[in-house]
């Protein structure tokens, strides 16, 4: 287990500002021993909450090529036909994972292949489940392409927490199944459109877990 890049800085930070505040505490009131003890205990809980969330565990991915794999770990919230108008502009199979600020937040690469298409869209902040948070929330859309031609849409999506996207990727990287491509703090959601012909293996409220849970499988 490492902490990832994008929180170092910030768990810097909130450690300064934590016992800088701990120290002003007991300096300018030494004779309320209790407000000092809750201030600690609260300092402590803060700081472990947000170092799990940028915590950044070591997986093992099986790599399949005939499977999509789960971009990122959280709950499936999502499955249903949807009209995709941004790229596809037809019908394709969505599932959507909803990530809370408890889960890994950094996001992988579902398939492996080529990265046809990339853009990022700047927008509200909606709560991550708001139906209209795909299309309307700030987010990324990522085209991977695979050999055969099959092409599975990726969608980082920030929620009202999540003001921040990261990405690692850009139109013509390769894509390698299981690798990571970005990160979104604080609570949100990825969404992956799929051929209508593609068979989904998950159900809806069940567990995800990046590089590692079967989300689906593609045609040949």
């Amino acid at each position: 287990m490492t902490i990832h890049k994008e929180g170092r800085s910030l768990l810097l930070y909130l450690l300064v500002i934590l016992i800088a505040a701990n120290i002003g505490i007991r300096h300018f009131f030494p004779s309320v021993a209790l407000a000092a003890d809750i201030t600690l205990l609260l300092s402590g809980v803060l700081f472990l909450l947000v170092l799990q969330f940028f915590r950044r565990p070591k997986i093992k991915v099986c790599q399949d090529e005939q499977c999509v794999l789960a971009p990122a770990d959280g709950k499936v919230v999502v499955i249903e036909n949807t009209y995709e108008d941004e790229y596809f502009k037809e019908e394709r199979k969505q599932v959507s994972i909803f990530m809370s600020p408890l889960n890994v937040h950094n996001n992988r690469f579902p398939i492996s292949g080529l990265v046809k298409m990339f853009k990022y869209h700047a927008g509200k902040y909606l709560v991550a489940w708001h139906p209209k948070a795909s299309t309307e929330n700030e987010r990324t859309t990522m085209v991977i392409e695979r050999e055969n031609g099959v092409e599975v849409l990726v969608r980082q999506i920030a929620g009202a927490m999540a003001r921040r996207i990261r990405w690692y990727v850009e139109e013509g990287d390769t894509a390698e199944q299981g690798n990571e491509f970005g990160f979104i703090k604080f609570g949100s959601r990825v969404d992956i459109f799929l051929p209508k012909d593609a068979k989904v293996v998950v159900d809806l409220q069940q567990k995800t877990k990046g590089g590692k849970t079967i989300i689906a499988r593609l045609p040949e």
